[in-house]
């Protein structure tokens, strides 16, 4: 019985991080996630860039070509565009998906948190409001 439990468990978990790498993120949890980033990055009416660049209309959008911000010559010519799976990709180790961003932020181990902050930003135009 307990082999049974363990089993269905570890199915669990397994297609719920699947679920999530796919974008079915909760975007109120990414509200709460996103307070991480929030010390350099902004979203939503009047965000700027600071120590790194807005991130509205991020979804989407070519890296290194928000206005302004001066990005590292490595995150300009990276060639990303930020889709889904480049983000989740990004979040979760920056420095090996943009070898010599300057993002020194750690990423994200959890793939549900890279999910959920996913979705949220996905909720935000380049200008600041909202997608839906």
């Amino acid at each position: 019985m307990k082999i049974i439990l363990l089993t269905a468990a570890i199915a669990f978990v397994g297609v719920g991080a699947h679920a999530a790498s796919k974008g079915s993120g909760n975007p109120v949890h990414g509200k709460q996630v996103f307070a991480r980033c929030a010390a350099c990055h902004s979203v939503g009416q009047g965000a700027r860039a600071g120590i790194g660049p807005s991130l509205n209309g991020i979804v989407g959008r070519k890296a290194g070509t928000a206005p302004g911000y001066r990005y590292s010559s490595a995150m300009r010519n990276s060639g990303a565009t930020w889709d889904a799976a480049t983000l989740a990709s990004f979040l979760q180790a920056p420095s090996k998906v943009v070898p010599g961003t300057r993002m020194t932020f750690q990423g994200l181990s959890s793939p549900k948190d890279r999910a959920d902050v996913i979705a949220y930003l996905s909720q935000f135009a380049a200008d600041g409001g909202s997608k839906k």
